[in-house]
C-alpha cells in the first residue's frame, strides 16, 4: 500500500502500511473524507513525519486528536494555521514558555512548524478527525499505528526527550525505554488541568533544552 510519508519513516513503518488494520483504517478515512468535512487536509495527515525525519528527531510531544474546527488543524499536535486564534491549550503552552524562557507570542501565530523543523515531533495519537466532532476517528486504527511509531522512536533513536502532558499521553510511557531517553511528565495544558495547578511551572521547555545540551545535542528555539 502506497502511503505518502517521509522516506526515513517509510522504511521503518512499511510493515504497518501493509497490515490489515491499516488497510481498514485508510479505507475508513478515505470514505469519511469523501462524505464529510475532515481535518487536517489530506496532504497534511502525515505532516508530523514529513517535517521531522527520524534522524533529525530530538523531542516528541504527544497530543490526542487534531483540532476539529474550520482551518485549525495542520497535522502537528497543538499547532494551528497562521491567522487562526490560539486554542486554550496552545495559549497555556505559550504562557508557560513565556514564564520559563521569556518568549512572547503573537495572537495570530500558532503554527508550530518551526519547532518541527528543529526536530520536535508533534504527534497526535489520532491523525484525523471529522468537522466539529472530537474523537470521531478514534478507535479506528490510528492508535495502533502511533503506538508503533513511539516504539520505533524509542528503539531507533538515543537521548530523545518525550514530553507527556496529561493522563492520556502519560499512558504512552510504557512504550518508551526510560533508560535511554528523557521523559518529562506534567498535567495537560488544557484550562481544566492548568487552572488546577497541574501545568504551569513545569518548566518543560528549559528542562528539555538542558537535557539536550547535556547529551551534546543543539537546543530547541521555542520562539516563533
Amino acid at each position: 500500500m502506497s502511503v505518502k510519508i517521509n522516506e526515513s519513516w517509510k522504511k521503518l513503518l512499511d510493515s504497518e502500511f501493509y497490515s490489515e488494520y491499516f488497510k481498514n483504517l485508510i479505507a475508513f478515512v478515505k470514505e469519511d473524507y469523501s462524505k464529510t468535512t475532515c481535518y487536517p487536509k489530506g496532504s497534511q495527515i502525515f505532516s508530523a513525519f514529513d517535517f521531522c525525519p527520524i534522524n533529525d528527531l530530538k523531542v516528541v510531544i504527544i497530543g490526542q486528536d487534531p483540532y476539529h474546527g474550520v482551518d485549525q488543524a495542520n497535522g502537528l499536535c497543538f499547532s494551528v494555521n497562521i491567522g487562526i486564534p490560539h486554542p486554550p491549550s496552545l495559549i497555556n503552552i505559550f504562557k508557560e514558555i513565556e514564564v520559563d524562557l521569556g518568549y512572547k507570542f503573537k495572537d495570530n501565530k500558532g503554527d508550530l512548524s518551526k519547532w518541527a523543523k528543529q526536530g520536535v515531533m508533534l504527534l497526535n495519537t489520532t491523525l484525523t478527525v471529522r468537522n466539529n466532532s472530537a474523537g470521531s476517528h478514534q478507535n479506528k486504527g490510528w492508535e495502533i499505528f502511533t503506538d508503533k511509531v513511539i516504539e520505533v522512536i524509542s528503539i531507533e533513536t538515543n537521548n530523545t526527550v518525550f514530553l507527556l502532558w496529561g493522563s492520556f499521553a502519560k499512558q504512552k510511557k510504557k512504550l518508551i525505554d526510560i533508560h535511554k531517553h528523557k521523559v518529562l511528565e506534567s498535567g495537560h495544558p488544557s484550562p481544566l488541568s492548568a487552572n488546577r495547578g497541574y501545568w504551569f511551572g513545569n518548566k518543560h521547555f528549559s528542562k528539555c533544552n538542558d537535557y539536550l545540551d547535556s547529551v551534546g545535542k543543539s537546543k530547541i528555539d521555542w520562539s516563533l
